[in-house]
């Protein structure tokens, strides 16, 4: 590739065309590595796009394997959704599904290999004893008192651990490099430790289970792995990665390469806190549409399209950095007004009354379902004398620069004619408006006059004879705060959740053609928004919509106007 060719990469690309030019490689393998501990989220998907996107690049293969070394939080629920979110963002692993669960014979007899030649021991101590031993920044380790047991001794109580002869907690293996590293995680890490506990793949085969750090390098290694892609937060771990292969007789080499995680403003990726925000009852489920997770983006109305997208358009960085939500948002908007049909609805109605319009007759406009793709087709709106506006729509005193309903004023139903309020009817009780009374003009037929006069304002309707009846859910952002994590004094993350998250609008009037939406089918509600039928609760007796994003950005205008 020409050096021109590798400025329109990204470090990680360019790496990887360098590594295929000189002959270092003669083809990339990548993987993607999720422990099945619990639903992915945003952050996974930029992962997955990098992972799975390069190999696609550049002619390999990408693996999925599952880090499955924790029996007590891993469960084959999580592992359902992963293989789910990852189909469902466009991609494939062939047949070239694994787990570290696969491994767990190999990695023990790895482990063993050290324990042969001097670099690794049976440590008694407490996890307790074991962290403050370890020393700081500032001031070196301490050996553990058990360091220096002979190797037969080390293999005896290593097989003892193996077989059950230890609880939880009593015994670890741990490897013996330098306790007085700079580098804190080379200060003899642990590799192996005790857990009585049902594993959801190998049962109680296993009490020890290897930890992270030691089956991941193996793992890649056995799958000859060429580029091991991982986030920031595994930099200082390269180290020890580099350490284990370098001491045991693996059959490939691999490399580890860092990129900085995604951050995203208004949200939290921290799969534990997601987990809390689950446990607690804050959200209703992992695929609630506030979550960041990839099933609440998928249930919100997010496509795999527009996701991707947003991981291109973000890059892959090596410095940590934040991206605005905007941006996501702004995916989507991209994605879905170039495919989303148009519709009519409305959220929260108010009757029209056409009183000049006769009482039995009705009729249909043939509409475009797209503005800009004939191809996309026609549907015909039914149109009667009783209508539904929304209530926003009108206004008795209207403000200045109020083009929109109001007594005396001149409007364009979307589609249909041009009306003229001629008066209202009001609730005695409360003097809140419940009907609007207009004459319509025929002439205007289609929302165009003939005369070449000219309304400002069009609005959206529903026919009240007509209308199918749906709950629509309008989410907003889960979180009032950009970084939710940066809490005052005496605060928790979750005293940032936005009350107004959710708004759940019931009884909702909209064109008679969304009856027949699927769950997932996404459109656009006519100056509303873009919508999607729920995956799960949506169907012909229940016609269930949420928001996906509104057709601009609100938010900005927010927080412009408390600025």
């Amino acid at each position: 590739m020409s050096e021109t060719g590798k400025e329109h990469l990204d470090f990680l690309r360019t790496i990887v065309a360098e590594d295929l030019e000189s002959g270092k490689h003669a083809s990339v393998a990548t993987r993607f590595p999720p422990e099945p501990n619990g639903y992915l989220h945003v952050g996974h998907a930029k992962s997955i796009c990098l992972n799975f996107g390069i190999a696609k690049q550049f002619g390999g293969t990408c693996n999925l394997r599952f880090d499955d070394t924790n029996p007590t939080k891993e469960e084959q629920e999580y592992v359902d959704s992963i293989q789910a979110d990852v189909r469902w963002l466009g991609f494939s692993w062939d047949d070239r599904m694994y787990f570290a669960s696969d491994y767990f014979e190999k990695l023990y007899e790895f482990a063993e290999i050290l324990i042969q030649k001097g670099l690794a021991y049976v440590d008694d101590q407490t996890a307790e004893e074991i962290r403050e031993a370890r020393g700081t920044l500032t001031e070196p380790g301490i050996d553990s008192p058990y360091r220096d047991r002979s190797v037969d001794e080390n293999l005896q109580l290593f097989r003892r651990m193996r077989a059950g002869d230890f609880p939880d907690g009593a015994r670890v293996l741990r490897a013996k490099i330098d306790m007085t590293s700079p580098n804190i995680v080379m200060r003899d890490p642990t590799l192996y430790r005790i857990r009585h506990a049902s594993h959801h793949r190998t049962g109680d085969a296993w009490c020890i289970y290897p930890m992270y750090d030691f089956t991941h390098c193996i793992s890649d290694a056995l799958e000859h792995i060429t580029h091991s892609i991982c986030t920031l937060e595994f930099e200082n771990n390269r180290e020890l990665y580099d350490w284990v292969l370098d001491n045991l007789p693996v059959p490939a080499r691999p490399r580890q390469y860092e990129f900085a995680r995604l951050n995203l403003t208004y949200v939290v990726v921290s799969k534990r806190r997601l987990i809390q925000l689950v446990t607690e009852g804050h959200v209703t489920g992992w695929d609630d549409p506030r979550m960041p997770t990839i099933q609440g983006l998928r249930r919100r109305g997010y496509t795999p399209e527009a996701i991707r997208l947003f991981a291109e358009r973000i890059g892959v960085a090596r410095a940590a950095n934040t991206v605005e939500i905007e941006m996501l948002e702004a995916c989507l908007r991209e994605d879905l007004n170039d495919r989303a049909p148009r519709a009519m609805g409305v959220l929260r109605p108010v009757k029209v009354v056409i009183t000049n319009y006769p009482e039995e007759q009705e009729e249909a406009f043939e509409c475009a379902n797209h503005p800009e793709k004939p191809e996309m087709g026609t549907r015909k709106i039914p149109f009667s004398r009783e209508l539904y506006i929304e209530r926003d729509d009108f206004r008795e005193v209207p403000p200045k620069g109020y083009h929109r309903l109001s007594p005396g004023k001149e409007v364009r139903l979307r589609h249909a004619y041009y009306v003229t309020c001629t008066g209202v009817v009001k609730d005695e009780a409360t003097g809140e408006v419940t009907e609007i009374h207009c004459t319509y003009d025929p002439a205007t037929k289609g929302g165009w006059s003939d005369d070449g006069r000219k309304v400002k304002g069009t609005i959206h309707w529903v026919s009240a004879r007509h209308a199918a009846w749906a709950e629509v859910r309008l989410y907003d952002r889960l979180f009032t705060k950009p970084d939710p994590m940066d809490v005052e004094e005496g605060k928790d993350f979750k005293d940032y959740i936005n009350p107004n998250a959710l708004e759940t609008v019931h009884n909702c009037p909209v064109e008679p053609s969304l009856a027949q939406m699927h769950p997932e089918q996404f459109f656009q509600f006519e100056r509303l928004g873009y919508f999607v039928a729920d995956r799960r609760e949506h169907g012909p007796d229940r016609l269930v919509f949420n928001r996906s994003v509104g057709l601009r950005d609100s938010w900005a205008k927010q927080e412009k106007k408390g600025a």
